[in-house]
Order: structure tokens, then sequence, then C-alpha cells
């Protein structure tokens, strides 16, 4: 007969070896990418303002096919969110509206090599209010324009390629005074629809998902630079192999698709 004291050391022993056994399981997670991406697991993506509603939908339909993977989105102005990571944010991917929060990152040695790769292009289109006289960029100079939204240029991009369109069309320094800088490209559009501003600068994409805005004119493509979006895994994910196979993912045919259907064009190779 077994006793007592024996049966109590012989389930301590076995809670012994499933808590090896557990432990093992995880460190060979940890050690094998492949594990990992098999396991799915949570994925921080921190991605432009101007793309949050696309990239929901291309979540969502990544899940349809991961099942095990979580999202943790952050969005904002693509500056701020570089300067986050660089400050040691834990995030995974990064979707940026410019090259150069890519540019940024990339000479720091903050971005897996062999990731990076231009996703999607924009345009940059001037807005008002619905019933707004506006006919077009020359009018912001007009009394009837007291304010223009405009994202902040030291960390928006759109607010980067609202200055330079301006500056090409030599309305800088007329409209200068009525400039007012949000902190997001969103943060414009929101400005305009509530009435805060009598015009504003986002992208075109932005345009679409309001219906209390409407596009006065879209900035010449020769005003700015190239609106690109890059994507890459950040140096440090704590999932990698699952980060790769999400950037995989948004180069696809599928995720090209939901991007399209949101008014982004698809960057050429």
């Amino acid at each position: 007969m077994i006793t007592m004291h024996r049966m109590r050391g012989c389930g301590t022993l076995l809670a012994a070896l499933a808590r090896l056994a557990a432990f093992s399981i995880f460190v060979f997670a940890m050690r094998n990418p492949a594990a990992q991406a098999q396991a799915g697991g949570s994925l921080t993506v921190s991605a432009a303002a101007s793309l949050k509603d696309a990239i929901g939908d291309v979540e969502t339909a990544y899940k349809r096919s991961h099942a095990n993977t979580e999202f943790a989105n952050n969005f904002g102005s693509s500056g701020t969110l570089a300067a986050q990571i660089d400050q040691g944010a834990p995030v995974d991917v990064f979707l940026s509206a410019a090259a150069k929060p890519m540019d940024d990152l990339e000479a720091k040695g903050l971005v897996v090599a062999g990731t990076r790769h231009n996703l999607l292009r924009n345009s940059l289109v001037l807005i008002a209010s619905l019933s707004s006289g506006l006919h077009g960029f020359a009018d912001l100079t007009g009394s009837g324009v007291r304010v223009i939204a405009l994202g902040d240029p030291a960390s928006v991009p759109a607010g980067q390629y609202g200055q330079q369109t301006l500056a090409f069309l030599h309305l800088l320094d007329p409209v200068k005074a009525k400039l007012v800088l949000g902190k997001d490209v969103r943060q414009v559009l929101a400005y305009v629809e509530t009435g805060n501003a009598d015009a504003g600068l986002v992208y075109a994409t932005d345009a679409l998902i309001s219906n209390k805005v409407r596009v006065v004119a879209t900035a010449p493509s020769q005003s700015h630079d190239p609106i690109v979006y890059p994507m890459a895994v950040v140096k440090g994910s704590r999932n990698e192999a699952a980060a790769r196979s999400f950037v995989e993912f948004l180069a696809g045919p599928e995720a090209k698709s939901i991007f399209q259907r949101h008014g982004f064009s698809i960057a050429e190779k």
C-alpha cells in the first residue's frame, strides 16, 4: 500500500515535471520562430493615422487564417510613432506615411533587414465644409477663409506635404497667419468637419471617410514629395516570425484589394 506521504511525494514530482515541461515548451517557442508563428500571439502595430480604417479591415482578414493572432494598434503621426520606437516602445510592425521616419529608424538599426518595402501611395487634397464657397487653392488667401488646418510639419507627413504644396503655389507666406496645426491628419479632418477650420489639407483617403467635407482640389503631384507608405518589422520584435508573416500578408493580393477599396493605390516595386 502506498502511504499518503509517498502519494504527496508523487504528486509533487508530477507537478514539478509538468512545470518543467511547460517551461521547456516556452523556451522552445521563444527560440523557434516557426513555433511562434504557428502559435500566433500578440502583435503591436504602429501605423500612420491615415491607415486606421484600412488596417482594421486588413487585420480582420488576416485573422481569418491566423485566428490565434491578436493585434494592439497605435495610430498617430508617423514622426511621433518613429520617435516612440526610437525610445524603446515595444512595437512589432511599423507603417509610415512617409519615407523619412522609416529612413531614420533604419539608419539607427531599428528595422529588421530585408523587411522594409514601399506598400502604398496616396494623394493630397484641399477640403472644406459642404457649404463652403472655395473653388481652389488660390481662394485660401481670401477674407472668407480665416483658419486653415494643417498637420504639424515637425512630425506629420501630411503637414510636410501640405507645406511643400503651399510653398510651390506661392501661398505659404500669404496664408501662414491662418494656419492651425494638428497632431495628425485625422485631427485636421476633424477641425474642418466641426467648423473649427474653414479648410484643411489631408490625404484623399481621409476625405473619403467623411460625409461632412468635400474635396475642393487635389494638390499637383509635382508640388510635394511622393506620398509613399513604407512598412517594416521593427528590430527587437517580441514575435518576429508573426510580424514577418503579417508584413508578407500586407503585401499580398487580399490586403492590397482592401487598401484599394479604401482609396489607396499600390506602390510600384
